[in-house]
């Protein structure tokens, strides 16, 4: 039995039509869609994607929380509801899709950022999905101008969020874990959101930025005492 081709110590024993070769089950646990371009006729995808995008949630929450601290310290509110945005355009879009990758988003909120810049020079044709997000974030600009931040301090914003989903995605070029961990990690905490971005809204029915999309707060530590009902 030959070697798993991703790890090259483990024994292959599934089928990965996307390395050509037999993987052992943990790295095809632990990479799918993340780390390897799975297809998507891959007789495993299913059974664990789920799963995946839920542990992957879990890592980003709190990498999540504190890179809103780092915006609202950068640009109060306005700078939260810029990448808010972002998050809820980019769920919306990707949700359900397996053939996006995290360059695509990079790429995407990088020509936000030259539309956006005063220094702005035409370049090459944009993105599918970079042409959505400028659209949305246009149209809510256009409705709600003082709930986000505009083009005098967008630019650095965006290059901050560049950063953090680059640093999170990780260097694999077919990257889809700041994908994973978007999509996870509104699924797992906001269910509710999850289910109304999923609808393919037209442009500009997003929900508003901030709106019920903010991480979970700490639980409190506790404190045994009398009233305490845990059994000892």
């Amino acid at each position: 039995m030959s070697a798993c081709p991703y790890c090259t110590q483990r024994k292959g024993k599934r089928p990965c039509p996307a390395l050509g070769g037999l993987i052992c089950s943990l790295c095809c646990g632990e990479h799918r869609l993340v780390r390897i371009s799975c297809p998507s006729d891959c007789t495993y995808l299913d059974s664990g994607s789920d799963y995946q995008q839920k542990r992957l949630g879990e890592q980003f929450m709190p990498i999540r929380r504190d890179f809103y601290r780092e915006l609202s310290e950068l640009g109060s509110e306005k700078a939260v509801a810029l990448f808010n945005l972002i998050e809820i355009v980019t769920f919306g879009y990707f949700e359900g899709r397996r053939d996006g990758q995290d360059a695509e988003v990079v790429a995407s909120i990088q020509a936000l950022r030259r539309t956006l810049s005063p220094l702005h020079v035409p370049s090459a044709p944009m993105p599918v999905f970079a042409e959505h997000l400028k659209k949305e974030y246009e149209t809510f600009k256009k409705q709600n101008p003082e709930q986000i931040t505009d083009t005098s301090s967008a630019p650095e914003v965006l290059d901050r969020v560049i950063t953090f989903v680059s640093e999170f995605s990780g260097k694999d070029f077919q990257s889809r874990r700041f994908l994973g961990g978007l999509v996870g990690y509104v699924k797992t905490y906001h269910p509710h959101i999850a289910e109304h971005l999923a609808k393919r809204q037209e442009p500009g029915h997003i929900i508003l930025p901030g709106q019920s999309f903010m991480p979970p707060p700490e639980p409190e530590p506790h404190t045994h005492g009398p009233g305490c009902e845990h059994h000892h």
